[in-house]
Parts: C-alpha cells; structure tokens; sequence
C-alpha cells in the first residue's frame, strides 16, 4: 500500500467516525426526547401497538477495587493480572 493509499484509507475512516458520531448524537437526542415525555406522563413504560419502552431506576452492587486497594494493597496484588494489548491510534 502506497502513502497515498494509506492516506486516503486514513480520511476515509475519519469521515466515517465522523458520521458516525453524528448518527450517535442523534439517537441520543431521540432517546432523550423519548425519557422526557415519559418523565412528562410520570411513567416508567410505554407501550405502543410495536414497542416497549421503558425508563427505570436500576440499582447495582459494584466492587470498589480502588477502596480495596487501598486497604488491603498485598491481597490486592495477589489477584491482579497484567494483560498486554494492542492499541490502534490515528495522529
């Protein structure tokens, strides 16, 4: 592959990350239109003659690892793992 393939390659999947992100922000504005007017009729589901929606508090229990370490810094070393990635990066 030429540099001036590359470089096309390059401006290509940047125009598609771009359109992407614009796709992105568009359903996040129709989801956001969509949790309003359920916050307006003080629901937490709607259901139409096709679809379901719901907007629900939802609570979870998560493991605070930093609070562990800091605690208990030995045992916390006992059961971490290291893994090696690579990661794809674009100047």
């Amino acid at each position: 592959m030429t540099t001036q393939n590359i470089n096309e390659k390059i401006r290509e999947l940047k125009e598609l990350t771009r359109m992407a992100e614009e796709i992105e922000a568009e359903q996040e504005a129709i989801k956001d239109e969509l949790k309003r007017e359920m916050e307006l009729r003080q629901v937490d589901e709607i259901s139409t003659n096709e679809y379901k929606v719901r907007y629900k508090q939802v609570t979870s229990t998560r493991f605070d690892s930093t609070a562990f370490k800091s605690k208990y810094a030995d045992l916390y070393e006992q059961f971490t793992k290291t893994t090696t990635f690579k990661r794809f990066s674009i100047a």
